[in-house]
């Protein structure tokens, strides 16, 4: 390269503004220097076009090109020496090279090189959603959505860092001091420009972030039980009569309510499958028997699988491709047809079970069709989860296999609304990256891909307290997508109501007593009343130091207390399910409340705990029933009623590589930790999950 198009090097963070003409470049740059009290290089450009055109009248043409980029190049390095920590550029050789491709279909091969060399730690891309300004030098108002493509493309090509800024030109330096300002600790940190754009693109802060990298060096906090939630002691036992009047008064009074089913589906089917995974790589079909392999490896699974094998809701599908594939399949030994049948089911080639959605797997076989999980949550959904001809039905689901649910929906819906006379709306949602978290080796230093690239990995059910805050309803019900019935569906709805009767009938109450006190129509009989209504009703363990408080802070504390999102879950019976169960906690603060706890949550070191954990009577089924509305009917930011100082740390492995990842306990754990939380014992026959494709043996699954 040519020595006047050499770029000089420097410790100062250089910030160039780069986009077609007329989207606010200078202004931008001028607005920085002036606020971090430095210098900004002006565009060469434009002084030596104008020059040209005054003495005449000529404009800009191929030749003009490096002319310019050398003068750019020497005006940069001057406001180098002299610049305060940062420099803003208004423009760069980037900007010199695309305008000379776009204008002339040319690039000088220096002007080329020197372009693709000069380095700057952040590009920002400005938009073309500001009003195009005429002046000499401008002649290009059409076309700009095209031209602005090219530039955003010239940027990708050359791999360099750049962020997008859109908006008035307020808007976009109140967005460019926050991004700068983060960019300069994340170099402080030892990231680079590439790493603090991978960031950006995922919509993670860099305070996030750090507070992730803490968490792997601190280790997370364990959350500390004082006893399991039992009967009469956090746990309430309806009566049939009781039940009764819970259901009927969520019946005369659902119509005033927006309901909507929340059901969490993004999850793949392979742990559904992982025994008959496992066996596909061990088994050798030409050294020995299914039953000598089942000997060998101990494996109680198989044998349960291969006997039912003609039960499952996917084997006439299987097994008549089976023989379409294999013509002489009768006459095969068993081993070689269990062998094959299993093959087929996870081959890639074919159904691929283990690597699709388990919403969308063949759960229950009926008389006239088979049905998938999705498609009974559906058919649930418009039980229980309707008002006024309506009901509502949210997925979240991965990206990749939204067509999937899609096509079962969208032929399953019209047949279901006219059965049921109902509208059924079903909406979608994916995950957000910006929930996502980072991955470390072993030692806690950052887990690299071979192109240097951090990795990031979803974070569990936790993040999905994001979804669930974008929804649009006064009363949610959530239910885990595997954990459906073929029959014993009235039971169900049945339950359900009760759960949501005895949501209304709290939130009525609670609504009540805020009301008075915002309207200041309390007096001491109705604080007392409600301090009751707090112990007796929401399980609310008051500060020590409550009744040492005046009126007026007492109320003030009982409306705090009372102006949160309530869910009401229903807990089944402990028969030994792995999974997290209630308890009665303890936070950093020293406060005493009911949670649903996950045993990776707990100190199985210390006895004490592990013994709490142990003598849990009942277990968490996922069956809840949300009110995410105050008592103004304004929808409450659920992200402030999240416990971050919940989670654990697993080991997993990429690329055959040991990594340390974070991830945040369910929706119902840490998400939901400060919520008002009642818990109501539900019957086992609500609880039908599949974690395992022999699951689907069991009578919840079988046709009667």
């Amino acid at each position: 390269m040519e020595e006047n198009l050499t770029q000089e090097r420097s410790a100062i963070i250089k910030i160039a503004m780069f986009g077609p003409e007329s989207t606010g470049k200078t202004t931008l740059a001028i607005q920085l220097a002036e606020y971090y009290k430095t210098v900004w290089v002006p565009e060469f450009a434009r002084d030596y076009l104008q020059d040209k055109w005054d003495k005449s009248q000529l404009v800009c043409d191929v030749d003009d090109m490096l002319p310019i980029a050398k003068g750019q190049t020497k005006l940069e390095n001057e406001k180098l020496v002299v610049a305060n920590k940062y420099l803003f550029c208004d423009t760069n050789l980037m900007v010199t090279k695309v305008f000379s491709e776009v204008y002339y279909d040319y690039c000088d091969p220096l002007l080329n090189e020197a372009a693709q060399e000069h380095e700057y730690d952040l590009f920002f891309l400005t938009d073309i959603d500001v009003p195009w300004e005429k002046d000499d030098l401008r002649d290009r108002p059409q076309g700009r959505e095209s031209v602005f493509t090219v530039f955003k493309k010239s940027l990708i090509d050359n791999n360099k860092p750049f962020i997008t800024l859109s908006g008035d030109k307020n808007l976009r330096l109140k967005k460019a001091i926050s991004i700068i300002d983060e960019l300069a600790e994340a170099k402080e940190m030892g990231f680079s420009s590439v790493d603090f754009v991978q960031l950006n693109e995922l919509g993670i802060s860099l305070a996030n972030f750090k507070k992730q990298l803490e968490i792997f060096k601190n280790g997370v906090s364990k959350t500390v039980l004082i006893e399991p939630a039992t009967l009469y002691n956090g746990i309430i036992n309806l009566s049939e009569k009781e039940s009764n009047k819970k259901a009927v008064f969520f019946d005369e009074n659902k119509d005033n309510y927006k309901l909507l089913k929340f059901v969490p589906a993004s999850g793949a089917a392979s742990r559904m499958f992982k025994f008959l995974i496992t066996f596909l790589q061990e088994f050798n079909v030409t050294k020995e028997s299914i039953n000598a392999y089942v000997n060998r490896k101990k494996n109680n699974k198989l044998p349960v699988f291969v006997v039912g094998l003609e039960k499952f809701p996917f084997y006439e599908e299987i097994d008549k491709k089976l023989r379409e594939e294999i013509s002489s399949f009768d006459s095969l030994h068993r081993n070689l047809k269990f062998y094959y049948f299993i093959k087929l089911l996870l081959s890639g080639d074919y159904f691929d079970y283990a690597n699709k959605p388990k919403g969308v797997l063949p759960f229950h076989k009926y008389k006239t069709h088979t049905a998938t999980a999705v498609e009974e949550h559906l058919y649930e959904c418009s039980q229980y989860s309707s008002s006024n001809g309506v009901s509502n039905l949210h997925l979240t689901v991965s990206e990749e296999h939204l067509p999937q649910f899609e096509a079962i929906i969208n032929t399953v819906r019209p047949l279901i609304e006219e059965q049921d006379k109902i509208s059924i709306n079903v909406n979608y949602s994916f995950q957000k990256k910006s929930t996502d978290t980072i991955a470390v080796n072993v030692d806690n230093s950052v887990f690299r891909t071979q192109d240097d690239k951090l990795v990031f990995r979803p974070a569990g059910h936790g993040a999905l307290i994001e979804n669930l805050n974008n929804l649009d309803a006064d009363i949610v019900f959530v239910k885990n997508i595997d954990n459906v019935s073929q029959n014993d569906v009235d039971k169900v709805t049945f339950h359900k109501k009760v759960l949501a009767g005895v949501l209304i009938e709290l939130q009525q109450k609670i609504f009540y007593y805020l009301k008075c006190i915002d309207c200041g129509t309390i007096d001491k009989t109705l604080l007392d009343e409600i301090v009751d209504f707090l112990k007796e009703n929401l399980n609310i363990i008051l500060p020590f130091d409550f009744n040492a408080l005046n009126f007026e802070d007492k109320v003030q504390k009982t409306a705090v207390l009372l102006d949160r999102p309530i869910r009401v879950c229903g807990m089944v019976i402990n028969e030994g399910e792995p999974g997290g169960g209630p308890f009665w906690t303890k936070n950093g603060d020293g406060v005493i409340s009911l949670q649903i706890v996950e045993s990776s949550e707990v100190d199985l070191v210390n006895k004490k705990q592990e013994d709490i954990l142990t003598g849990a009577t009942h277990f968490n089924p996922v069956d809840l029933v949300c009110g995410i509305k105050n008592y103004k009917g304004t929808k409450f930011d659920l992200t402030k009623f999240v416990d971050h100082d919940r989670g654990f740390i697993v080991e997993k492995s990429v690329s055959g590589k040991d990594i340390k990842a974070y991830e945040l306990p369910g929706l119902w754990n840490g998400a939901m930790a400060n919520w008002l939380t009642v818990f109501v014992q539900a019957p086992l026959v609500t609880f039908n999950p599949v974690k395992t494709v022999n699951d689907l043996l069991n009578g919840a699954h079988q046709p009667k």
